[in-house]
C-alpha cells in the first residue's frame, strides 16, 4: 500500500508515523513535503499533521482529534466536553484542552485551542466509536465546569449545559470533589446540583455530603461583585438575584 493510504488510517499523525512507512527520517520529511505541496496533507502545528480528504478538501481529523494530539496527556474538558456530549446550545470557536504538559494556545482553521492545566488524572475516558479522542466523563465535566465557570464559558452557558443532564453518578461526583478538596467547590456544586437534584436523579444524601464539607466561609458564587446579590444562608453564598430565571426549562435564555 502507498504511504498516503497508510497515513489516512491516522486522523492525526506525526513524523514518527511517516518514518514507519518510509524507513528513515530524511525520506519521511521528503515524502511529507510532497504530500503537502499536493495538498494531500496539511500541517496543523509543529509535528502535527492530518490527511486531506480529496473528495471534500477537508481534513480527516476533527477538532477534537486535533486537540487530543497536542500533547501526550491532552484531553477534552469543560465546555468542550459538554459540546461533545451534545449538551450545549452553541458551538464555540474554541476548544478547551486539559493537559499535564503546557502548550501555548493557538488557532487553526478559525478554531482556538486553549490550554488548561490538568489537576487530576481521574475521570478521563477514551471516546467510543471514534479514535484518538480522550475526554472527561460527564461527572468530571460538571465538577470542572462549575469550578471554572467564572473563567470558562460563563454562568449562562453553564446553566444551559446543566439543564440537559438527566443522570449523574454520585459516587463519581464525590470522588472528584474529594480529589480537589476545595470548600468553595463543595459550596458551588452543592448549590447548583441541589436545584437540579430531581432532574439529575441525585439523592438528598449527596446534597448533605456537599453541605458537610463547605466550612463556614461566605463566598460569592460569581466573581464579579454585583449589587443585586443576596445571601443564601443554606450554602453560605452571595448569589445573583433570580439566578435560575435567566434560563427556562427548555434551555432558552430569557430576556
Amino acid at each position: 500500500m502507498s504511504v498516503y493510504t497508510e497515513l489516512a488510517k491516522y486522523p492525526v499523525f506525526t513524523i514518527d508515523e511517516v518514518k514507519k512507512f518510509t524507513g528513515n527520517e530524511k525520506t519521511a520529511y521528503s515524502q511529507l513535503n510532497r504530500f503537502m505541496k499536493k495538498e494531500l496533507v496539511k500541517k496543523i502545528r509543529k509535528n502535527i499533521y492530518s490527511v486531506v480528504n480529496p473528495a471534500t478538501g477537508q481534513l480527516l481529523a476533527t477538532r477534537y482529534q486535533i486537540a487530543c494530539a497536542i500533547t501526550d496527556t491532552a484531553y477534552i474538558s469543560h465546555h468542550s466536553a459538554f459540546e461533545y456530549y451534545g449538551l450545549t446550545n452553541q458551538v464555540f470557536n474554541e476548544i478547551y484542552v486539559s493537559s499535564e504538559t503546557k502548550f501555548n494556545h493557538f488557532e487553526y482553521n478559525h478554531i482556538t485551542y486553549n490550554f488548561i492545566a490538568s489537576k487530576m488524572n481521574e475521570g478521563i475516558l477514551e471516546a467510543k466509536n471514534t479514535t484518538g479522542i480522550k475526554i472527561t466523563d460527564l461527572e468530571r465535566t460538571v465538577i470542572d465546569s462549575i469550578r471554572d465557570f467564572n473563567k470558562i464559558g460563563g454562568l449562562e452557558e453553564l446553566l444551559n449545559c446543566l439543564e440537559g443532564i438527566q443522570y449523574l453518578n454520585e459516587k463519581k461526583l464525590k470522588r472528584y470533589l474529594d480529589v480537589y478538596d476545595i470548600q468553595g467547590l463543595y459550596q458551588r456544586v452543592g448549590y447548583f446540583l441541589d436545584y437540579y437534584r430531581k432532574e439529575m436523579q441525585l439523592s438528598n444524601e449527596f446534597i448533605k455530603y456537599c453541605k458537610n464539607n463547605i466550612g463556614k466561609s461566605r463566598r460569592y458564587l460569581v466573581n464579579e461583585v454585583k449589587e443585586d446579590n443576596y445571601y443564601n444562608n443554606e450554602w453560605g453564598l452571595m448569589v445573583p438575584e433570580d439566578l435560575f430565571g435567566i434560563v427556562d426549562k427548555e434551555g432558552d435564555i430569557l430576556v
